[in-house]
């Protein structure tokens, strides 16, 4: 059997491509909003020229200030960490998911999140768990 190729990506390099992607989505929301770049940096309190380097991508910016940028164009946390998972677990990420409203992916990652739990704690009580679940071995 062939030997799968990893590819180790360093956090800094998942970083950048997070920001990249933050960028992108809170250039595409603040457009779709009708503000301007002046307007929005006024409105989370940095620099115009400074919210251009956030939406370009620009490694050396913030994650407090990727945030503070979404949280003004009434984005949540998932604009970031959602599309993070996608980035650890190698597979691309559908920028589109995100430009409008977020809040029913985020509604379903919660509740798969809770399913999956449930569903764990429930085999540990089942007679017999652990035995011939294959999911409970380690």
């Amino acid at each position: 059997m062939p030997l799968r190729s990893i590819v180790v990506v360093s956090d800094s390099e998942r970083f950048g491509q997070m920001k990249t992607l933050s960028g992108r989505i809170i250039e595409e929301r603040r457009k779709h909003m009708r503000m301007t770049q002046g307007q929005l940096a006024a409105k989370v309190g940095i620099g115009a020229r400074w919210l251009r380097e956030i939406e370009s991508g620009n490694p050396k910016s913030t994650i407090e200030n990727h945030m503070r940028c979404a949280f003004a164009l009434g984005l949540t946390a998932s604009h970031m960490f959602i599309p993070l998972m996608f980035i650890e677990n190698d597979v691309k990420f559908p920028i589109e998911l995100l430009l409008d409203d977020p809040s029913g992916l985020e509604k379903r990652c919660i509740e798969s999140i809770g399913d999956y739990y449930i569903e764990s704690f429930t085999r540990m009580f089942r007679p017999g768990a652990g035995r011939s679940d294959p999911q409970m071995r380690g």
